[in-house]
C-alpha cells in the first residue's frame, strides 16, 4: 500500500482585536467624552434657551421688536455678507496658488494666512484704529473726504474681514494639497484653459471642504466680539453687532433679552450644522446611486 500524505489545512489566523483595552475601559472613555460634552455644550445651549423663554413665548418674540435690536441683527448679517465671500474668494484663491504651484514666499504666504490665529482679536481691532483712527496713519485723509471707517460700517467689516480669512484657506490648503496636481496637469495636456481646470476639475474635488470652510467663517463672522467691539465704538441701533448687543442688554439687566437675542446666533449654527449634515447625506447617496 502506497502511505497516503496528511494535507494539514493551515488554521485560520485568530483576528486581532483592534484595541486591547477590556470593555469597561472603553465604555468609560464614551461616558467621559459624552459627560464633558454635555456638561460644557449640551447644557449651556439648553439654558441659554431655557433664559430666553423664561417669560414665556410672547415676551420672547417682543424682544426681537425693539429698533435697536433689529438694526444689530441687520447689521451682523451685513457683516457677514460681505466678509464671508470675500474670504471665499481669498480663501480659494490662496489655497489654489499654495496646493498647486511652487514660487517663492509660499511660506511667508502660509504664515500671514494663520497670523489672525495667532493675534488677539482685541490687537487686530487696534491696528484699525492705529490706521484709520482720527489720529491714525490715514485716517485723518479719510476724515477729510468724509470717509468714515472706524465707527463705522466699514469698520466693522474690515475687523470682521481680519478675524475671520484663514478659515476657508486653511480647510481647502491641507485638502489640496492631499489631492496632488495630476487631474490638473491631465486636463491642461488635454487643452483646458486654467478657469476651465478649475470649474471642471478642481472645484468638484473640493466643495465640501469649500462648505465646510464657508460655514466655519460665517459662524466666526456673527458671533466676533472682540476686534468689532474696539472698532464700532458701542452706538447703539448704528454700530452694535448681535454679540455686542447682548452685552448691552446684559449690562443692563435685562437677561431674558440678553438670552432672546443670544439664542437666534444658537439658532442660526444649529440650522447651519443641519444643512451642512443633510447635503453631505444627499450627495453621499447619490454618488452610491451613480456607482
Amino acid at each position: 500500500m502506497v502511505p497516503t500524505a496528511t494535507i494539514s489545512t493551515p488554521r485560520r489566523a485568530a483576528p486581532r482585536r483592534v484595541t486591547a483595552e477590556p470593555p469597561f475601559v472603553r465604555w468609560l472613555l464614551i461616558g467621559v467624552a459624552l459627560l464633558f460634552l454635555g456638561l460644557f455644550l449640551v447644557v449651556p445651549l439648553a439654558a441659554v434657551f431655557a433664559e430666553a423663554f423664561a417669560k414665556g413665548i410672547g415676551f420672547y418674540f417682543h424682544s426681537f421688536n425693539d429698533a435697536n435690536t433689529l438694526a444689530a441683527i441687520k447689521l451682523t448679517f451685513i457683516a457677514a455678507g460681505i466678509a464671508v465671500p470675500l474670504n471665499c474668494v481669498f480663501g480659494v484663491a490662496a489655497a489654489w496658488a499654495i496646493a498647486k504651484f511652487d514660487f517663492r514666499g509660499k511660506t511667508v504666504l502660509i504664515t500671514l494666512i494663520d497670523l489672525p490665529f495667532s493675534v488677539s482679536p482685541v490687537v487686530s481691532g487696534m491696528i484699525y484704529v492705529l490706521l484709520f483712527g482720527a489720529q491714525g496713519l490715514v485716517g485723518p485723509w479719510f476724515i477729510e473726504h468724509n470717509i468714515q471707517i472706524i465707527f463705522a460700517v466699514p469698520g466693522i467689516v474690515l475687523a470682521t474681514i481680519f478675524v475671520t480669512f484663514p478659515f476657508v484657506a486653511r480647510e481647502l490648503i491641507p485638502l489640496m494639497q492631499a489631492q496632488g496636481r495630476t487631474e490638473e496637469e491631465a486636463a491642461h495636456v488635454l487643452g483646458a484653459s486654467g478657469w476651465q481646470t478649475f470649474w471642471r476639475v478642481t472645484m468638484p474635488n473640493i466643495k465640501w471642504g469649500l462648505i465646510y470652510g464657508v460655514i466655519l467663517c460665517n459662524a466666526r463672522a456673527m458671533g466676533e466680539f472682540g476686534a468689532v467691539s474696539v472698532v464700532s465704538g458701542h452706538i447703539r441701533g448704528q454700530t452694535n453687532t448681535i454679540p455686542l448687543h447682548v452685552e448691552i442688554l446684559y449690562n443692563e439687566y435685562n437677561f431674558v433679552g440678553a438670552f432672546a437675542v443670544a439664542s437666534l446666533l444658537t439658532f442660526l449654527a444649529i440650522v447651519t450644522l443641519v444643512l451642512k449634515t443633510w447635503v453631505e447625506r444627499k450627495n453621499t447617496a447619490l454618488r452610491g446611486a451613480e456607482n
